[in-house]
């Protein structure tokens, strides 16, 4: 797991196709098994709304047809349709684009929304739909959806939708947790509250480093400030704090999992989670958590257990590298569980569209390779920098994966790729260091807050 630079967001998606006519006869997407389980909830509940709102303009029909909404948040199915009244594409660009939708409260001021997601098939349904969690108490609201570009054709395309919240504020139960907190392995973990509403139960968290522990990081990052430079460290270096936990029915059995170590999987994963945000506080380290998992009855006895900590920290490993010599061996080394292979290092390129005279853009980067298998709870590589021959100090850019497939050491597959940008050459030695690492620890006297 690695920490978020600011906020993180984990959005629903649907998976399989469905024909407008099926549909319509079973009533609606929120009826089928393309959304979440909360929403089909919420739907069959009453929750659900048909208002079969559209607008037309350049031969194309936007069409949104069902809202779900409670108190914290609102999702609503759409078609764009020909014509011919025949359905077409549903993707809608919001990055490159004017498309806009956002919330306004009864005086139409633009309200904050905490999180937006987007998904559709191929040419049926989309879906969107807008977290409200932070707007609490509000009654009443307006979707406003301002498109001006559906499947490249530029238009037109405006709509509101209202909706009342009053049914489901008498339908949503709010326990406030008083701050309870804990601390273990220099993390505190400080609880909020807990929301039943129709479409989701909510648990609302913070966490961040005992004043030793910061102040041992702080220290840390001082000495990578000084060593890579102010820039190079804080671009890429996220140091954060996160929790590994499981909530338990009234029989003491565990229904829903965040950030667990789960049979067969290689990586941290969750069971029963609709959707999770996390947003950095006002102290070094803090995050502000809040988690939505598939409702259970606002009279069920759930209890929080908290299995872990998680911290990402600095970290002081660091490998050298002559990219001549990999040809011949590649270098492998482990850290903290890690066992990767140093392949290759190249000159690559890439080339993308601009806006601009000369439409192709041609992009030289530095690219290290490295492949091999990391070994179940064990840590997370984060940030890396490189350092040339001549001392010069630049920022790695890191993607890969980590695979449920195991090799044949039994450790899960992971793959690594740095892009290093501003080099015309490969150095004749470079060293790479890593300055963030997540590490999980085990919290062995599990800690209980009952939900209720």
């Amino acid at each position: 797991m690695i920490l978020p630079a600011a906020v993180v967001v984990l959005a629903f998606g649907l998976t399989a196709s469905l024909s407008p006519s099926f549909a319509d006869w079973i009533g609606g997407l929120f009826a089928t098994e393309q959304v979440d389980e909360g929403l089909r909830m919420a739907s069959d509940a009453g929750f659900a709304e048909r208002v079969d709102l559209e607008v037309t303009d350049q031969k194309l029909t936007f069409k949104v047809e069902d809202v779900v909404a409670d108190t914290s948040r609102i999702a609503f199915s759409y078609q764009v349709l020909n014509q011919n009244g025949k359905p077409q594409k549903v993707y809608l660009d919001f990055a490159d684009s004017n498309n806009e939708i956002y919330a306004l409260d009864p005086e139409r001021k633009r309200l904050e929304i905490s999180s937006m997601g987007w998904s559709g098939t191929e040419d049926d349904y989309g879906l969107i739909e807008l977290s409200i969690r932070d707007q609490t108490g509000i009654e009443d609201l307006i979707i406003k959806i301002q498109l001006t570009k559906i499947n490249g054709v530029k238009g037109n395309w405006e709509l509101e939708i209202p909706v009342d919240l009053k049914k489901s504020l008498q339908s949503t139960k709010t326990i406030a947790l008083n701050d309870v907190q804990t601390s273990a392995h220099g993390v505190t973990v400080n609880m909020k509250e807990v929301r039943f509403a129709p479409s989701s139960n909510e648990i609302i968290y913070e966490t961040g480093f005992t004043d030793k522990e910061k102040q041992g990081i702080e220290e840390q990052t001082k000495q990578l400030e000084k060593a890579f430079g102010k820039s190079n460290v804080h671009s890429f270096g996220h140091y954060g704090t996160a929790i590994q936990y499981h909530l338990e029915n009234q029989d003491s059995k565990p229904i829903y999992y965040h950030n667990a170590f789960l049979e067969g999987k290689g990586h941290t994963s969750d069971l029963g989670l609709i959707q999770g945000t996390g947003e950095d506080g006002e102290q070094f380290g803090q995050m502000k958590w809040n988690e939505s998992f598939i409702p259970q009855k606002a009279d069920a006895k759930l209890t929080f257990v908290l299995d872990g900590v998680i911290k990402t920290v600095p970290s002081d490993f660091s490998i050298k590298i002559k990219p001549k010599d990999l040809k011949k061996k590649p270098l492998t080394f482990e850290y903290e569980g890690n066992y990767l292979t140093i392949k290759d290092v190249n000159i690559e390129s890439d080339y993308s569209l601009r806006k601009s005279v000369i439409p192709i853009e041609k992009d030289s980067f530095l690219k290290i390779e490295m492949e091999g298998g990391k070994e179940a709870k064990s840590s997370d590589l984060g940030a890396w920098i490189m350092v040339d021959d001549q001392g010069q100090s630049y920022e790695a850019f890191h993607s890969g994966s980590i695979l449920d497939e195991k090799d044949k050491n039994g450790r899960y597959k992971t793959t690594t790729e740095l892009r290093i940008y501003n080099l015309e050459e490969i150095p004749e030695e470079l060293t790479l260091h890593l300055i963030s690492v997540t590490r999980y620890h085990e919290v062995k006297e599990k800690w209980r807050v009952p939900l209720y």
